[in-house]
């Protein structure tokens, strides 16, 4: 185990980012279980009051793409914690299923903003404000790793997010900082309300995914919590696939 979890391992703070959406509030939900004080972050404090926290915990109004308030988030999560961050949880995205001949240049500056430069400010702000270890989950999409029609725009950026995971785990391995990420399926969550609620999109999109069903929050929330567990501190610079085998598994079609 590394030195500085050796030295107090169970004293600290979590951080989640988008904490009042579908995913995001899973993970509070299975963070909450361990009893360390909770940073919840999200554009509005009046989404975050409806979380149910653990004593000591605290709501942070942030814009993830500007660094500064990003910074701030950090900063206060560690002061929160006592000093120590024992982990952060990256759950901010969007959906854009446009073929790249309809993506207007609003809607590609957009994606990538909310995917891409928010994960860069959180891993900028990490290597900052981490500076005893501890891990940072970022979320990709099965999208990155196979080709899905209609995807180009977000697949890019979370392409770019996965690149930004290897670099930076190995960047602050030196210092029990760990990186990695998540790369769900169609998740049923509000982003994703207008395939999920759609019967015929729905159902076209379960034979997709070769376990028969798209995923719920809490099958993406507890692979983040079990990342952010610091008894998984030999674990960095992976990308972990939770989509129901869509981007490596091609089964026998159902009958």
């Amino acid at each position: 185990m590394h030195a500085d979890h050796a030295r107090d391992p169970d004293s600290g703070a979590f951080v989640v980012l988008g904490a009042a959406g579908g995913i995001g509030s899973a993970v509070v939900r299975a963070l909450a279980s361990h009893g360390q004080p909770l940073l919840v972050a999200g554009r509005t404090k009046a989404k975050l009051s409806t979380l149910e926290l653990p004593a000591g915990s605290a709501a942070f109004e942030v814009e993830a793409t500007d660094f500064g308030q990003v910074q701030s988030c950090l900063d206060a999560a560690r002061e929160l914690g006592g000093g120590r961050i024992l982990g952060v949880a990256h759950c901010i995205g969007s959906i854009l299923l446009k073929p790249a001949h309809a993506t207007s240049e609003a809607d590609w500056h957009a994606v990538l903003a909310q995917n891409l430069t928010s994960a860069f400010a959180v891993v900028r702000a990490a290597g900052k404000a981490m500076r005893e270890g501890g891990a940072v989950v970022l979320c990709s999409t099965a999208a990155a790793r196979t080709g899905l029609a209609n995807h180009e725009a977000i697949a890019a950026a979370k392409a770019g997010v996965e690149g930004l995971v290897r670099s930076a785990a190995a960047t602050y391995a030196a210092r029990g900082l760990r990186f990695n990420a998540v790369a769900p399926g169609l998740t049923r969550t509000p982003l994703a309300r207008a395939v999920v609620d759609n019967p015929r999109s729905l159902e076209q999109s379960e034979r997709m995914h070769p376990l028969g069903r798209v995923g719920e929050p809490e099958d993406v929330a507890s692979a983040i919590a079990w990342l952010l567990d610091p008894a998984n501190d030999w674990i960095t610079g992976e990308v972990l696939a939770v989509d129901g085998g869509l981007a490596n598994a091609r089964p026998v079609p159902r009958a």
